[in-house]
């Protein structure tokens, strides 16, 4: 390596390190950006061409061409706004609702029924109230940085939505390119290479878009489970779960069964006595089988290594980091199985 080449790679790593620092203030949006695109690109495919042939009757190739997939791009992303956006924006305002209502010590929850109950368990006299108000202050506190954070947390949000929103439909255009310059750029063989992008699309396949799948269908069917054993605060607990649902092998059970609990504390046994076993027989079968089914079968990779991945991502990068981990350990993975199998001809070439 000669000096002109040492300069460069410095001058790479310096500069790439500039870039790190730029965008880590919004590093959450740029990775669930990168997310969501990834999501929305075979549907961008198939919808920019039937765009382009829609057009193609009116204008020249070229121009039908560049419009469909200007125009499928704008649809795709009105369309997450609609089915996506809005919705989470509504449970997670409903969600901080909540949340701060607990703090202030008000709740739906029958309070005095459950320190009735403890008291006979165990002989002592127990302020659930106070506990329950102090876990959502410590909540609070810790998700937001107070309830003063939460005005804050939410113009943040605001500005980190519509750059991501921006950077979604950029990627939609562009992305085939990038991934075409990575595969030129790569000093591996071309055959090498086009296996690698190939398992880590497939990794990336299964970790995202099957970790969503299942968790939003784990959450939506204990949602309609503590709805019809009438539970307090449903949207809440279900909003809970779905990030719950994303851990596998814990998964909702950590509302169910208090749920569950709860109802048979305040004298509502058959309701309890249903929702558990709605619990062990339902919602528990989402995981148990839908998970393999969809997301080991792609990924390739063990739940206690995606549990590993959920958790270590969520403490570098915040809530996109349940896709991050184990999106990177299975990249790692990809590129571990490449070693092991493409090693000697990369020496060879």
């Amino acid at each position: 390596m000669n000096r002109g080449q040492s300069f460069l790679l410095l001058l790479i790593g310096i500069v790439a390190l500039l870039t790190l620092f730029v965008i880590l203030p919004f590093v959450e949006y740029v990775v669930a950006s990168a997310i969501l695109a990834y999501v929305l690109y075979p549907f961008h495919v198939r919808l920019s061409r039937w765009l382009r042939d829609r057009l193609a009757g009116h204008v020249r190739e070229s121009v039908s061409t560049r419009l469909g997939r200007m125009l499928s791009g704008i649809s795709l992303i009105l369309a997450s706004v609609v089915a996506v956006i809005i919705p989470l924006a509504y449970i997670s305002w409903v969600f901080i609702r909540d949340l701060t209502e607990i703090a202030r010590g008000n709740t739906e929850i029958d309070v005095s029924a459950i320190e009735a109950e403890l008291a006979v368990l165990t002989g002592r006299e127990i302020d659930v109230g106070e506990v329950l108000a102090m876990a959502g202050q410590l909540l609070v506190e810790t998700l937001f940085g107070g309830v003063s954070g939460v005005v804050t947390t939410a113009l943040r949000a605001s500005v980190g939505l519509s750059l991501a929103l921006f950077l979604v439909y950029y990627t939609l255009l562009d992305g085939p390119a990038f991934v075409g310059w990575i595969r030129d750029t790569s000093p591996l063989p071309a055959e090498v290479t086009a296996d690698l992008v190939d398992r880590v699309d497939a990794m990336t396949r299964g970790v995202v878009i099957g970790h969503i799948a299942v968790a939003l269908l784990q959450a939506l069917v204990a949602g309609v489970g503590l709805w019809a054993a009438g539970v307090p605060n449903v949207v809440f607990w279900t909003f809970v779960m779905a990030v719950l649902a994303l851990l596998p092998l814990i998964g909702a059970f950590f509302v169910w069964g208090p749920a569950a609990a709860y109802l048979v504390v305040v004298d509502k046994v058959t309701a309890g006595v249903l929702l558990a076993l709605y619990g062990v027989f339902v919602i528990a079968l989402v995981d148990n089988y839908a998970r393999p089914i969809v997301i080991d079968q792609q990924a390739h990779l063990n739940p206690a290594v995606i549990l590993l991945g959920v958790f270590g991502g969520i403490y570098s990068v915040g809530f996109t980091g349940l896709f991050v981990g184990p999106i990177v350990i299975g990249v790692l993975a990809a590129t571990l199985e490449t070693f092991r199998e493409d090693y000697d001809a990369i020496g060879g070439g």
